[in-house]
């Protein structure tokens, strides 16, 4: 007798649960000029922070930032850190940028020049009169694939002001490293 059978002779109805699907998420390094930066911003019921990470195409460190912009949201975070992102670019003379954030709504308003919020809109402006000068690509990625951004907004959360490495933070090594080798992470998404 099955167990199905078991629990049909007493009336117990069985919907059997389905598996979560699992996406294999790997941070890729883009094609030499090409500098890579992944932003990531965060926010408790008190301040909020952006960090982020600016890599070559041989996947190597070129700089790491974060900052704590106090009172906040994540999303505002994230644009903030996309701003500072196009500022540091374009004074370190980085003309092949391309920016990767796991917030679809943040990819969505740089990509279509939208929904900006008041107080950030001058600096915007400005931001879209940099990136007129170099060739720029913003895109979406998983959270699991964005893990030493995400390290680093968590660090700007203790931070006074903004800050930056030219190493890699040495709490977010094995990120860096597994991202470096191309080692996969994984995202259980529910059905």
């Amino acid at each position: 007798m099955t167990d199905f059978t078991i629990l049909k002779k007493f009336d117990i109805t069985f919907q059997p649960t389905k598996a979560p699907k699992i996406i294999e998420v790997i941070w890729h390094p883009q094609i030499d000029p090409w500098i890579k930066c992944n932003i990531d911003g965060c926010a408790t019921s008190t301040t909020s922070s952006y960090g982020g990470i600016f890599r070559n195409a041989t996947a190597d460190a070129l700089l790491c930032f974060a900052d704590n912009i106090g009172e906040g949201n994540a999303f505002q975070a994230e644009l903030i850190g996309a701003m500072t992102t196009i500022e540091i670019a374009h004074q370190q003379g980085m003309n092949h940028l391309w920016l990767e954030l796991d917030s679809a709504m943040v990819v969505h308003v740089l990509n279509r020049n939208s929904q900006v919020p008041c107080k950030l809109r001058n600096r915007w402006r400005n931001c879209n009169q940099l990136i007129k000068n170099m060739n720029f690509i913003v895109s979406h990625v998983y959270r699991e694939g964005n893990q030493c951004a995400d390290g680093l907004a968590n660090i700007g959360l203790t931070l006074t002001n903004f800050t930056s490495w030219n190493a890699i933070p040495s709490n977010l090594q094995s990120h860096f490293v597994l991202n470096k080798l191309g080692w996969p992470n994984f995202r259980f998404v529910p059905f």
